[in-house]
């Protein structure tokens, strides 16, 4: 059998290192196991990776409202992005059952997370394809009769590439975007296929919050993808994202702050919070910022109450209404059992 086209990337210094460097963050991550990834930890990493990727797909929910979806709560919002939040939870959820190299189960993934939301979910497209910016096409996808022989050899190469999975997953994504073989849920797939390749190389990659990352620079994440398309190969993108993996491990939630070298101190944002909580009771967010001594609104949400909610040691005691000015945040069960008591 002949040996499968390789896609055009080129091993540049720049991706040496950064393999080398999450390698690295990846061994001291490993050696906190046991206390960084507890497994309400994880499930907030995971929340926000939902929430994050839908975002990226103009998704309105909010970060509470999506951990509202998944506690089983009452959320008043589009019934289609609850829908897409509950279906991207469950395709997560299966991950483990999949395998990185399967066509099979790559539909089976795109069926869950496109349930009630496609009529074609599961399926390679009929049609033409392309991704706009605006009113501007940026990207204009291979003709529908091209898709299956396209997946097929992507597939084939990555059994049988000996490149580094960290650099082999990068790939696979830049070229199931190019080919974009469905009519819609192209982007969450691709991400969400990238996190599988890399669970199975380290399970920790399962949890990261790589999504959360690729949210906040989606402006650069899109430029990327252009400029790879412009160049014809993906060299550029697999930079991008070998740097969003790394940055992903510093914004974990559940590290150390005090051993893990690779960390951001969101831990000892969040029990700073859960402190207050405790003493106070439930604050509305301008009370919350007032005790903690911030003045930065974006800051408290994002490194302080956002990580407690999808922790889940933090709620709202208005889910059904995130933006009630008589909106507060009350200590969960799990939130007063990790607030830390004043000696």
């Amino acid at each position: 059998m002949p040996s499968p086209e390789k896609p055009p990337y080129t091993i540049t210094p720049a991706i040496l290192s950064l393999v080398a460097e999450i390698a690295r963050g990846l061994g001291r991550r490993e050696a906190l196991d046991g206390r960084g990834n507890i497994p309400v930890l994880r499930r907030a990493n995971r929340i926000r990776n939902i929430h994050a990727s839908l975002a990226i797909e103009n998704n309105t929910l909010t970060l509470d409202q999506v951990t509202a979806v998944l506690a089983g709560k009452r959320v008043l919002g589009p019934p289609d992005e609850i829908q897409e939040v509950r279906n991207a939870f469950a395709t997560y959820e299966a991950m483990s059952g999949w395998s990185p190299t399967s066509i099979k189960d790559l539909l089976s993934a795109h069926k869950i997370m496109l349930r009630g939301l496609a009529d074609d979910a599961g399926r390679f497209r009929f049609g033409g394809v392309g991704i706009a910016q605006g009113s501007r096409v940026v990207h204009l996808a291979p003709p529908a009769g091209r898709v299956p022989n396209l997946i097929k050899n992507l597939f084939a190469w990555l059994r049988r590439t000996d490149a580094h999975p960290l650099v082999a997953s990068s790939v696979f994504h830049y070229e199931l975007e190019l080919i974009h073989p469905f009519s819609d849920g192209n982007g969450r797939l691709g991400r969400f296929w990238q996190t599988l390749i890399l669970s199975r190389w380290n399970p920790l990659l399962a949890w990261l919050p790589v999504e959360s990352v690729i949210h906040d620079r989606q402006t650069d994440y899109y430029q990327v993808l252009a400029a790879c398309d412009k160049a014809g190969n993906s060299t550029q993108f697999i930079e991008f994202l070998l740097r969003v993996l790394l940055q992903s491990l510093g914004e974990s939630v559940g590290t150390d702050p005090v051993t893990d070298p690779v960390t951001d101190p969101v831990s000892a944002q969040v029990l700073a919070l859960l402190g207050l909580l405790l003493r106070k009771g439930p604050l509305a967010a301008s009370g919350a910022m007032t005790g903690l001594k911030l003045l930065h609104r974006p800051t408290f949400r994002a490194n302080y109450l956002r990580p407690g909610i999808a922790a889940g040691l933090v709620e709202p005691t208005l889910p059904d209404k995130p933006n009630s000015r008589l909106q507060k945040y009350r200590l969960t069960d799990a939130g007063r059992r990790a607030a830390p008591r004043e000696s």
